[in-house]
């Protein structure tokens, strides 16, 4: 039988702030010079010590949920999330329950809007080191990243398969990045994903009513690939128990980059095994609309506005897409612009296919640099003018599209103009003629 992957995906973000959530410890877990350096009776959970939520942090959940397209709520509450493991020295994690911060959010995606149930703010939990002391096992805890400002993203199942995932996730990571509030960085752990994954009986894609009566929660995951991975191993697991007249086990699982499997960890628990109740040391926020409003300010240009700009410019979409998720990079093209704009174009490209050293080589040598291979450049309006007006008419479906509003059809322009000349054409000269015989 064929079936319907229905996904949705939890995003765990940890905030740059300086302090911690709910103490002023410093937050900075990575870098620290040793272990349990960055501690205080709060973030230790000791008996009478009286957290006091981070203003900043809040600020950066807002901002998070006003990029993703969310209401926010007026009044907000931290509540408490009741369970029992090593690295949670409290025997409880200060999260947010049935009123967070941000709701009803949505990142566009070429496969579908993936709508965004929350985005809610609570505080990490200390980190566990599994070693081996003198011949022994052992399991040790580092609880500088305790209590440190994280982020959560909680989407709805409108992920249906491994490619939208893996392009949904990416939209998210960028749009963070954008706001310069977390590094995203998958390797060290400030990005950490779940995927809440079932199958569904027909491959109409089912409304809320109808989802399946099941779900299996997969962890560890540190990777875009590994998300796509665990959707496709988890699809084909799962497809075989229901073939069989069964019901997958409704459990967490642990995804194993070594053997691109899921192991079982523990029966999945529901909301009601956390014993969730407000917390009592942490007073009811009211949010006001001067607040948000004061928040809104600080929102960037994000990542798809930037793309359709560069796409404007003449940068092929692809292109536009590697430059946005890289933010030196854009700061190096941002600088060659001001510089020089007629070499936008050439400096993306160069770019993007690793012409460029930006890191050594700046924007004003690159620029010499390129000034002195244009001298066999065909900058002549009067050669170029006919083979670009060829090309239009050659192409008219892409110059209606053009005319549509679809800016990355001045790329496919651009490219053709470049394939037509052999790589000889200026692209600055080619970008302004075909600006104006489109216009």
């Amino acid at each position: 039988m064929t079936y319907q992957l229905i996904c949705g995906a939890e995003i765990h973000v940890e905030l740059k702030t300086k302090s911690k959530m709910f103490c002023g410890c410093k937050n900075d877990p990575f870098h620290a010079p040793e272990p349990n350096i960055y501690t205080c009776p709060v973030c230790l959970g000791m008996p009478g010590a009286l957290p006091v939520a981070n203003k900043k942090a809040i600020e950066d959940c807002i901002l998070i949920g006003l990029a993703l397209g969310c209401k926010i709520a007026k009044v907000s509450k931290f509540d408490r999330k009741h369970y029992f493991y090593p690295d949670l020295p409290k025997g409880y994690q200060i999260s947010q329950y049935d009123e967070p911060f941000c709701y009803e959010g949505s990142v566009d995606t070429s496969f579908g809007p993936v709508r965004i149930t929350r985005v809610h703010m609570e505080e990490d939990t200390a980190k566990l080191h599994h070693d081996t002391v003198d011949g022994k096992k052992v399991s040790l805890i580092d609880f500088n990243r305790s209590s440190v400002p994280l982020v959560e993203i909680v989407t709805e199942p409108d992920i249906h398969s491994p490619e939208q995932a893996k392009e949904f996730l990416k939209k998210v990571r960028d749009i963070i990045r954008s706001l310069g509030i977390s590094d995203c960085d998958m390797e060290k752990g400030t990005m950490r994903l779940e995927a809440n994954i079932s199958l569904a009986r027909q491959p109409s894609r089912p409304s809320l009513e109808g989802l399946p009566n099941y779900k299996v929660e997969v962890k560890n995951i540190n990777s875009f690939r590994y998300f796509a991975n665990s959707l496709t191993t988890e699809y084909a697991r799962h497809a075989e128990i229901l073939d069989k007249g069964e019901t997958p086990v409704q459990e967490t699982r642990g995804y194993r980059a070594d053997t691109g499997t899921t192991v079982s960890q523990r029966i999945k628990e529901d909301a009601a095994d956390y014993r969730y109740f407000p917390d009592p040391d942490i007073p009811p926020l009211v949010i006001s609309r001067e607040w948000v409003e004061q928040i809104k300010s600080r929102l960037p240009e994000l990542p798809s506005t930037k793309i359709d700009n560069l796409i404007s410019l003449g940068i092929v979409e692809s292109a536009a897409k590697i430059l946005v998720a890289n933010q030196e990079m854009m700061d190096y093209l941002d600088q060659v612009k001001k510089i020089d704009s007629q070499a936008t174009v050439q400096a993306a490209k160069d770019l993007v296919n690793k012409k460029i050293d930006y890191q050594k080589l700046t924007p004003e040598d690159y620029l010499k640099s390129l000034r002195a291979k244009s001298a066999d450049k065909i900058t002549d309006e009067a050669i170029l003018k006919p083979i670009i007006a060829k090309i239009l008419e050659d192409n008219p479906t892409v110059v209606a599209d053009y005319k549509a509003g679809k800016q990355n059809a001045l790329g496919f322009f651009v490219g053709a103009v470049m394939r037509a000349t052999a790589g000889k054409a200026d692209p600055s000269t080619s970008n302004k003629l075909l600006k104006d015989l489109l216009n």
